[in-house]
């Protein structure tokens, strides 16, 4: 188990929260083309000149709090093994995964909140795994022109041999600094119909194959809408914390990214969600969301920045039982599983 969660959780939100500011600042003096501009590459994945901005912050906080935490920190702009012993020579007791900006593109121009990602689990020798996680923090990084932002946390802990995730969230007004509570809500929908929920497909590339994915499976759950009438709608937000945070508070009803079954099919590698993205997801699970692999399997993916992940979220039981049928059908009539 984790030693002091709650000191942990303490010096971890103060962490968010100085790369929250960081950023926010950097956003309102710098100008858009400067922060979109491509500084380097990491894991396959271009790093903008934005992320820079996180990552100083980060080295410099988690070295601090490795002085009473002796951490294995995981994240991108780590080198090539994307993790770093803090301190050096100290063997860990604990391993962080760290997602300073998640939603980079759409932060650097101004389109939509990013989130800060962090997970924690117990440093055991053998590499931890997802599922390991035993503390999680997610925290939004406003847009400059948005002046609420949330912030949404769980922790194990043993209470007289007895396991409990304890889950918190607060609503920030930057404007003037009052912090109210707020927990999450998923949607007791029962049905897909007139709700959001979609298959991610952010980039050119498997896009046409998702989308009659997509496509297929609503039809075959809701049938064919009536003339000039949507089923359902989607919502392309470009970050995984963003999409289950949309999940957490009712606005989607599932999700699903199974962009890896695709270029695994091509035999390409190309731009995938990775664990650094959905260390969170216990968050989500701990408030009763379904989050799974693309066989409905519980994730349990090494604490890397390499791993290339498929993972499906659904708001609750009831809409997991009708789409993860239908999905496992239309991945194999497509020859993804």
């Amino acid at each position: 188990m984790l030693r002091n969660v709650d000191d942990l959780l303490l010096r971890l939100r103060a962490i968010h929260a100085a790369i929250r500011a960081e950023v926010v600042a950097a956003g309102e003096r710098t100008a858009i083309e400067h922060l979109s501009a491509a500084v380097g590459d990491d894991a396959g994945d271009t790093i903008f000149a934005i992320d820079r901005v996180s990552e100083q912050i980060l080295l410099e906080r988690f070295g601090e709090l490795a002085r009473e935490w002796p951490c294995l920190l995981v994240a991108e702009g780590l080198g090539v093994s994307g993790h770093v012993r803090l301190p050096a020579e100290v063997e860990p007791e604990i391993v962080v995964i760290v997602d300073p900006i998640d939603g980079t593109r759409g932060l650097m121009v101004q389109k939509r909140p990013a989130w800060i990602l962090t997970g924690a689990a117990p440093y055991r020798g053998a590499p931890p795994t997802l599922a390991d996680i035993e503390l999680a923090l997610q925290t939004e990084i406003p847009l400059v022109k948005q002046h609420l932002c949330d912030s949404l946390w769980v922790v194990k802990k043993d209470e007289g041999g007895r396991m409990k995730d304890e889950i918190g969230g607060e609503r920030l007004n930057r404007l003037v600094g009052e912090r109210v509570p707020l927990m999450p809500r998923p949607s007791r929908a029962t049905t897909l119909a007139q709700g959001f929920g979609n298959i991610a497909r952010f980039f050119p590339g498997p896009r046409g194959l998702l989308a009659t994915i997509d496509d297929q499976l609503i039809e075959r759950i809701l049938g064919a809408p009536p003339p000039g009438r949507a089923a359902a709608f989607e919502d392309q937000y470009i970050s995984t914390g963003g999409q289950l945070y949309e999940l957490l508070m009712g606005h989607d009803r599932w999700a699903a990214d199974l962009r890896p079954l695709v270029w695994k099919q091509r035999g390409a590698r190309g731009l995938c969600c990775h664990p650094y993205d959905l260390c969170t997801e216990f968050i989500a699970r701990a408030a009763g969301l379904v989050i799974t692999d693309a066989r409905g399997q519980p994730l349990s993916a090494p604490l890397d920045v390499e791993t290339d992940l498929a993972w499906c979220g659904f708001a609750n039981r009831a809409i997991y039982d009708q789409v993860m049928p239908v999905l496992q059908d239309l991945l194999r009539e497509h020859g993804l599983l």
